[in-house]
C-alpha cells in the first residue's frame, strides 16, 4: 500500500473513531418498544435517540430521523404500531445534529415526505453538516445534504389533518433548536406535550467572543425564557434521558396511566440545564478575563 493510501485510510479510521466516540454510547442504535404516549402520539425512536410519531387520518408526522443507521429501526417501529411508513408525509427535526437528522434524506427517499426545518439550520442540513459552527470541520459529523421543502420561523405551525405542531425557536445548542408542542387528546382530556430540542452546552461549546456564533450566550437566556414559558404536560425532549424514558416505560407497563404526565420534571430539568448554562458562562467569562 502506498503512502497517500495508507493516509487515506488513516483518515478514514480517525473519522471512524471520532463518530463512535461522539456517540454517548451504542443505547442510540439499540432497538426500544414502540408505544403510544397518549392520544395519537408515538415514540418510534431508539433506546437514546427518541423519535415521535403523530398520527391522523391525511398522513402522519414524524419527529426526527436519528442516524442513518436508524431509519430501518423507525421503519419497523411504526410498522409495529400498525401504521405505514410510507404514509408519513411530514419529516421535522429538534435541532441539525447528526444523531438527529442524518437519516433525513433516506426517509425523504422511502416516503416522500415533506422536511421543514427552523430557519436557523437550513444551511446546516443542507449542507450535509459542514455549516455547523461547532461540527463543521469534522467529517465524523457529517451527512447526506437533504433540501429543506419548508424554512419554519419561530411560531410557524404545522398542520396535517386536525393536529397543529407549533415551533419554538430555542436556540444556542443549535443556532436552529427547535422545541416542539402540540395539544393531544386523551380520554376526553387535552394535554399539553413539549417535546424540547436541547437545552444543553455541549463540550467544547465558546459561549464568550465566539466568533462563528457571536449570539450563543444571548440565544440560550432567549431558550430559557420560552422553555419556562410553555405549558408542559406531557414532557418529552430529543434524547430519552430528558424525560427518563426507561424508568417511565416501566412505570407505563405495570399499569400506570399518567407516568409521562410530568409537570415538575421537565420544571426541573429545564432549571437544571440552565444552572449548567450559567455555571458554564460564568467559568468561561471568568477565564477571559483574566490577565493572559
Amino acid at each position: 500500500m502506498n503512502r497517500p493510501v495508507l493516509i487515506l485510510a488513516a483518515v478514514a479510521s480517525i473519522a471512524v473513531a471520532n463518530r463512535a466516540s461522539s456517540q454517548s454510547n451504542a443505547e442510540w442504535t439499540q432497538p426500544f418498544p414502540p408505544f403510544r404516549i397518549a392520544g395519537n402520539l408515538y415514540y418510534v425512536g431508539s433506546k437514546g435517540l427518541a423519535s415521535y410519531l403523530i398520527t391522523t387520518p391525511q398522513g402522519h408526522i414524524l419527529i426526527n430521523s436519528d442516524l442513518e443507521a436508524n431509519v430501518p429501526l423507525l421503519q419497523a417501529s411504526i410498522t409495529q404500531l400498525g401504521f405505514k411508513f410510507g404514509d408519513v408525509k411530514i419529516l421535522l427535526i429538534s435541532h441539525a445534529h447528526w444523531d438527529h437528522d442524518a437519516g433525513s434524506a433516506r426517509v425523504k427517499s422511502l416516503t416522500g415526505a415533506s422536511y421543514m426545518v427552523m430557519d436557523g439550520d437550513v444551511r446546516v442540513v443542507e449542507s450535509g453538516g459542514r455549516d455547523d459552527f461547532q461540527y463543521g470541520d469534522d467529517p465524523a459529523m457529517r451527512y447526506a445534504p437533504v433540501r429543506v421543502d419548508r424554512v419554519m420561523h419561530d411560531g410557524d405551525e404545522v398542520r396535517l389533518g386536525d393536529v397543529v405542531l407549533v415551533a419554538h425557536l430555542t436556540p444556542g445548542h443549535t443556532k436552529g433548536c427547535t422545541t416542539w408542542t402540540l395539544t393531544v387528546r386523551d380520554g376526553g382530556r387535552t394535554l399539553n406535550a413539549v417535546i424540547i430540542g436541547s437545552p444543553n452546552v455541549n463540550p467544547g461549546y465558546n459561549l464568550v467572543d465566539n466568533a462563528k456564533y457571536p449570539t450563543i450566550a444571548e440565544d440560550f437566556e432567549r431558550t430559557f425564557r420560552v422553555l419556562k414559558s410553555l405549558p408542559c404536560d406531557l414532557f418529552l425532549g430529543a434524547h430519552g434521558s430528558y424525560f427518563d424514558l426507561e424508568a417511565k416505560y416501566e412505570r407505563m407497563r405495570a399499569g400506570s396511566r399518567d407516568t409521562f404526565v410530568d409537570r415538575a420534571g421537565c420544571a426541573a430539568f429545564v432549571a437544571q440545564k440552565e444552572r449548567e448554562f450559567r455555571s458554564e458562562l460564568a467559568k468561561q467569562r471568568s477565564a477571559k478575563s483574566r490577565p493572559g
